[in-house]
């Protein structure tokens, strides 16, 4: 029994000695040098096809989604809109607050057998709208350790958000039909 309870103890000791930091990954555009998140997705369909689901899409996640869009252009077959969420931060005895409000911009754009989805112009909604790019630098001297939270939240945010509209633009399956 000891001989048990010792090699379960080394195993769960290696294993937490084995786990690292999770590396924090932002993406960032080269030209202008903001966080863009951005995916092109293969998903055989005509772009009109695409359109109607990603109107699907919208409607299934958005509360008004007519308030949330700026563009829906069937022709071009884009759609382009703001929206926003709620961070967090948690303080030393574990209690959840409120970190502020995040605005965001998506663009999905849809051509024969693809489409692409884009997530920019990332802000903090505040009286100056502060660009989460400001997050991303640790030399700052009003650097605060809750901005790495702030970012893993967008990041699970635009990660889920992603998912979602992924598994939105996916064909129904066809129904079969029970002939007896």
């Amino acid at each position: 029994m000891k001989n048990v309870l010792l090699v379960v103890l080394l195993f769960v000791g290696i294993q937490l000695s084995a786990q690292v930091k999770e590396e924090l990954f932002i993406p960032v555009d080269t030209e202008t040098n903001k966080v863009k998140f951005q995916g092109v997705v293969e998903e055989e369909s005509s772009k009109y096809e695409l359109f109607k689901r990603s109107i699907y899409w919208l409607n299934a996640t958005y509360k008004d989604p007519v308030r949330v869009t700026s563009v829906r252009d069937r022709e071009t077959a884009k759609i382009v809109g703001r929206h926003r969420f709620r961070i967090y931060y948690w303080d030393r005895d574990s209690v959840k607050h409120i970190g502020g409000m995040i605005n965001y911009t998506f663009t999905v754009e849809m051509k024969d057998d693809r489409y692409r989805y884009i997530i920019d112009e990332i802000v903090l909604k505040s009286k100056t709208n502060i660009p989460v790019e400001k997050w991303l630098d640790k030399d700052d001297p009003a650097y605060d350790p809750r901005w790495d939270q702030y970012l893993v939240q967008i990041r699970d945010f635009v990660n889920n958000w992603s998912s979602n509209l992924e598994e939105k633009m996916k064909p129904e399956p066809e129904k079969v039909v029970d002939e007896w």
